[in-house]
């Protein structure tokens, strides 16, 4: 059972977005290389050699920490239960990648701090006031307007996508119950270890060697899917997650932008509104009120 805790005594908005920065930045970048990579190899093989050549890159923080060690933990079953769950919801965000446009995926990604936050105030006892409420709900305005999806049925990719952005919130949510215990690299490390036991059978089932270009993909996907959930483990050691995930907003301009410089996607006036939403969600959710809550990072 998930228990709440009191706030940590180092918790800091500021330290916890200067762990989120590299998060966007590296999860901007595996969506590209997704995209690349699975044009020629199954999900499924992209995900192994993720976790495996993700486990050599994590290796030297573990041997910071103390070795083997330092990664032992109490709470096995929680660690294997959320990498199941993100494993599932990994493997449906990279189909989705085929399936419907990058824009789409990333906006229907975002329907997750709707359930990222209601399962925190469920689960862990955070508080989830009318401030939180509202950049949650203006952030999730600013990717209607960017994306502007039609009034149509979903189709198969887009139904996968909200699955998706389910599961990563309900991992989420044990993320930041983990790190209550067990300090980001061994959180990270778990991630590597039981993914790579789930993703061997059925990855070795539909082997391809992959071309000298796509081993550069790879690569790069295994950096950024590494590093990034252990800036966003950081981020959560920082703020609770109904403080962290709103900053995750920030994703949907900086892939248009993205889009923009390596597809020569325009930028049209909804985009620009889109990103100003966006950012005056994340503002109001890193400054709060004065009655001794968070302003900027510091204990008001």
């Amino acid at each position: 059972m998930l228990l709440p805790m009191p706030p940590r005594p180092d918790a800091s908005i500021t330290r916890a977005a200067g762990w989120m920065a590299g998060w966007l930045t590296l999860m901007v970048v595996i969506a590209v290389a997704g995209r690349e990579a699975a044009r020629e190899l199954s999900v499924f093989q992209i995900m192994l050699l993720r976790s495996v050549l993700g486990m050599a890159m994590l290796w030297p923080l573990v041997h910071l920490a103390g070795g083997l060690h330092a990664v032992r933990t109490a709470r096995l079953p929680q660690h294997t239960l959320r990498n199941v769950v993100h494993y599932a919801a990994q493997y449906g965000w990279f189909v989705a990648l085929t399936l419907i446009p990058l824009a789409q995926v990333v906006s229907i990604e975002f329907t997750m701090p709707i359930w990222a936050a209601i399962l925190a105030v469920l689960f862990l006892g955070e508080r989830m006031n009318g401030r939180k409420w509202v950049a949650v709900l203006l952030g999730l305005v600013g990717v209607a307007v960017i994306v502007r999806p039609g009034t149509g049925e979903l189709n198969a990719g887009q139904w996968i996508a909200l699955a998706s952005a389910l599961g990563f919130a309900v991992s989420i949510v044990l993320v930041k119950s983990l790190t209550r215990t067990d300090a980001a690299v061994t959180i990270s490390f778990w991630m590597l270890l039981v993914q790579s036991a789930i993703g061997v059978v059925p990855a070795l089932m539909v082997w391809e060697w992959p071309s000298a270009q796509t081993w550069g993909w790879v690569v790069v996907i295994a950096f950024c899917g590494t590093y990034s959930h252990y800036c966003f483990a950081r981020a959560m050691e920082h703020a609770d997650a109904t403080v962290v995930v709103p900053m995750d907003f920030l994703r949907v301009p900086l892939t248009a932008l993205v889009g923009w410089l390596a597809y020569s996607e325009g930028l049209d006036l909804f985009t620009w509104l889109g990103i100003g939403l966006i950012l005056a969600a994340n503002l109001l959710n890193l400054t709060r009120g004065p009655a001794g809550g968070w302003r900027l990072g510091r204990r008001a």
